[in-house]
């Protein structure tokens, strides 16, 4: 019973805002709308190596077989796509079972299932490593329900401002690309400008901060002139 109201007392510190370090934390991220680089967000070290192709033949592999992947969505149903690949694996498997079940014949050998070993594997999903990914999800969501009652309820004038102009420019993205399009410009780009980015890294930084500081000084600008914004407290 101790343990069940630990773990209810912290699932409602995390509805309501209020856990810990991480809340200032998250607090501090929302309040920078504009003060980070997209960039920056790459922070697991697996995906950092991936997209900036510390190992070319495993990057390209990965780059190559989600960029057809997407290309596939865009040309055919997701229904289609999937049946394909299933279709595929299954032609596979099927024919190196009858080849390995050929050659036994012939040989005479008795090695017998060509994937006893695979089958044998627990595939599996052990209950706690499924509860701390729900665990993660939810606070990922409480997250995004915060930020989310924030701009929309106006607790920030400037912040609610910046929202709708951004909703407003992915209205007319929207009337050009389609979800599929954007998806594959952004899986483009994610394999290209990280290693751009680290290329010329000393150059791009000064232009980031020059843009940076005008955005802010227009910040300011507005939070003095209009009703309701409040500066943000560093």
């Amino acid at each position: 019973m101790a343990t069940q109201s630990a773990q209810i007392s912290s699932s409602q510190g995390l509805v309501d805002g209020s856990s810990g370090p991480n809340s200032a934390k998250d607090s501090k991220c929302s309040d920078s709308f504009l003060s980070s680089s997209p960039v920056s967000l790459i922070q697991s070290p697996q995906v950092r190596d991936l997209v900036y192709w510390r190992d070319p033949k495993k990057t390209g592999v990965v780059f190559s077989v989600s960029l057809l992947l997407l290309l596939s969505l865009a040309a055919f149903s997701i229904i289609s796509v999937v049946s394909y690949i299933l279709l595929a694996l299954l032609c596979v498997t099927i024919s190196f079972r009858i080849y390995k079940s050929v050659i036994q014949a012939v040989q005479k050998s008795n090695e017998g299932h060509p994937f006893k070993a695979l089958m044998e594997k627990d595939v599996s999903v052990p209950p706690e490593t499924f509860r701390n990914y729900v665990d993660t999800s939810l606070s990922y969501i409480n997250q995004g329900l915060k930020h989310a009652s924030r701009l929309f309820l106006v607790e920030d004038l400037v912040d609610s401002i910046k929202l709708a102009v951004l909703m407003w420019l992915l209205t007319y993205i929207g009337a050009v690309f389609n979800g599929i399009t954007v998806l594959i410009l952004a899986d483009i780009l994610l394999f290209t400008l990280p290693l751009l980015y680290e290329k010329n890294k000393t150059q791009i930084d000064n232009y980031v901060g020059i843009a940076r500081n005008q955005i802010n000084t227009l910040i300011s600008t507005l939070q003095k002139k209009l009703p309701g914004a409040k500066p943000k407290s560093e």
